[in-house]
């Protein structure tokens, strides 16, 4: 029997590409928690954003050490769960695959497309209770809605909705595959990271968002990008989602209803 951790949080934050250190936490404890599917990316960081409490996780650990078809995505959720997590935000860079999304916008979306190759765990549900969970909607409507009224109050560059297309890793796309995700797919910004873990949250009913930081274009755009500009719009994306961060915080009921298929996605789906 795994002990239940003494600290408890409401709000969480997985912290993506460059987002290792939660400054926007105040009097923070950095805690283990143990869960059955191992350890999660790095300890968890507890503290208050305000007068909310809030758990940090890093997602490739601090110092980027786990690439993304590696990350315990099961035993990130869970431990996030097993700290009393309600409301969940997750925290990306991503390629743009829209000439319209440029680097340094960010983009909340509001579905994807999962085309990662079964390394993955996807479920906690491996047998013999089985789930099928609904991800029709698989993004909170009311964390979006946040963010988005947060980040325009910011006076930031952010795309309302997109769809997300999540590739395996670690590698990039070719030129033939990006110009597929483009042309065919229509999606608008590629990452690595979001699948399994938006699956997960909603599994464990975790109302759950994300923020896509947008670096750079993907090959499709054939426009040519070097590390400095990758490096620059990285530095001033980190600066401004902070900012944002602790806005939407500020403004988050940990118990509104999510408006997602997520708060009672048991509830249809045992089998």
């Amino acid at each position: 029997m795994l002990a239940e951790p003494e600290e408890r949080a409401d709000i969480g934050i997985i912290g993506g590409s460059g987002l290792y250190d939660p400054t926007f936490v105040q009097d923070a404890k950095e805690i283990k928690v143990h869960t059955p599917y191992g350890s999660p990316s790095d300890s968890i960081i507890v503290g208050y954003a305000g007068n909310k409490k809030v758990a940090f996780l890093p997602r490739h650990g601090r110092g980027h050490k786990i690439p993304p078809h590696n990350v315990n995505y099961r035993a990130n959720i869970w431990a996030m769960k097993e700290l009393g997590v309600k409301k969940l935000i997750g925290v990306s860079a991503v390629g743009s695959l829209d000439l319209s999304i440029k680097p340094g916008d960010f983009v909340v979306p509001d579905q994807f497309v999962d085309m990662t190759k079964g390394i993955r765990k996807h479920t906690f549900f491996d047998g013999p209770v089985v789930a099928h969970v609904s991800m029709a909607d698989p993004f909170c409507n009311y964390l979006r809605r946040l963010i988005v009224k947060e980040a325009k109050d910011a006076g930031l560059r952010l795309h309302e909705k997109g769809t997300y297309l999540c590739i395996e890793g670690p590698r990039f796309s070719t030129r033939a595959e990006s110009s597929i995700w483009h042309n065919v797919y229509k999606a608008d910004i590629i990452g690595m990271t979001l699948v399994p873990e938006v699956n997960l949250a909603c599994e464990a009913e975790m109302c759950y968002a994300t923020i896509g930081m947008v670096t750079d274009y993907d090959v499709f755009a054939e426009i040519p990008v070097t590390a400095e500009e990758v490096e620059e719009t990285m530095a001033k994306n980190l600066k401004n989602v902070k900012e944002l961060i602790n806005r939407v915080i500020e403004d988050i009921d940990p118990n509104e209803n999510g408006e997602c298929s997520c708060c009672g996605a048991l509830k249809r789906a045992l089998m």
